[in-house]
């Protein structure tokens, strides 16, 4: 990572801003961790597994390049080809060679991994109302989807620019 130059100045965040960006961490990490801890319990797979098995789901063929799923989920190449590892232990995901790409590697979801996404859907649903949807108004859920909506975040730059996935 480059050094930043010591005179570069820093715009410090008013009262208001620093308001806006705990509330939004405490917010985040609440309501992940609360839906993390109703799937590992009721279905023995974390918020992150759930999120591998719904991007597949949404696919054609339920196949997915490693590269792009691990972009989707803001994922580094190690950190997907851990997550896939495990996912393929349990026999819920597959890895393939990519047909357009033989140097690539597709995970696809499997019958027994579509069978316990959809088992788990309802109690995703069921946290994300609870824990978030139903404690705000309509009106407050278009504002917010909306202010959300306007950042943008260059994430290859954040990530350092991670190429490649096994």
């Amino acid at each position: 990572m480059a050094e930043r130059d010591a005179t570069t100045v820093v715009s410090w965040l008013t009262e208001p801003e620093m308001g806006c960006w705990r509330a939004l961490i405490s917010v985040t990490t609440g309501v992940l961790g609360a839906l993390d801890v109703e799937l590992q319990s009721e279905h023995g797979l974390s918020l992150g597994e759930y999120e591998v098995l719904v991007h597949l789901s949404e696919e054609p063929e339920h196949s997915l390049r490693m590269t792009d799923l691990a972009g989707r989920l803001h994922l580094s190449p190690s950190g997907i080809t851990r997550r896939i590892d495990g996912l393929e232990r349990s026999g819920l995901v597959e890895r393939r060679q990519c047909p357009s790409d033989r140097r690539g590697s597709n995970a696809v979801l499997t019958a027994e991994g579509s069978r316990r996404l959809a088992a788990a859907a309802p109690t995703h649903v069921r946290g994300v109302r609870e824990h978030f949807i139903d404690q705000l108004s309509d009106r407050q859920i278009t504002d917010l989807a909306s202010a959300l909506s306007s950042v943008h975040v260059d994430r290859d730059a954040a990530a350092g620019g991670c190429d490649s996935v096994r």
